[in-house]
């Protein structure tokens, strides 16, 4: 698959990227929300990875943005965040509009179940 991970953290996201490439994926990354639109609408991902707190832009406002944008509106994006409590996993998901949502620390068999439901 063809991943896209944003987020500001340097850390989380070089041991994401990292994890998904030694799981055989192609992996792309942007620390910031600012020119991540242009890269998925050029880019074909078959899902993004996104941090919802992060400066400037966070991750609701982004994907309200993605949401939005007719060739955007249907990629399949899951919240990456170390928000965890049920309602902003759920805010997250049913008023934010993710697919799906992973919280942090990530592990191999966290990201592999995302990575599963999206395959299938």
């Amino acid at each position: 698959m063809r991943l896209l991970v944003i987020d500001d953290s340097a850390v989380d996201r070089l041991a994401l990227v990292k994890m998904l490439q030694n799981l055989g994926h192609e992996v792309d990354e942007c620390e910031s929300t600012e020119n991540a639109l242009t890269q998925i609408e050029s880019g074909n991902y078959n899902l993004v990875f996104l941090d919802v707190v992060m400066p400037g832009q966070d991750g609701y406002k982004f994907l309200r943005s993605l949401r939005l944008n007719p060739s955007t509106a249907d990629q399949y994006v899951v919240f990456c965040s170390s928000k965890k409590t049920p309602l902003e996993v759920n805010y997250g998901i049913k008023r934010a509009g993710a697919n799906d949502y992973l919280t942090k620390p990530v592990t191999n068999d966290t990201v592999t179940e995302i990575l599963q439901r999206v395959s299938s």
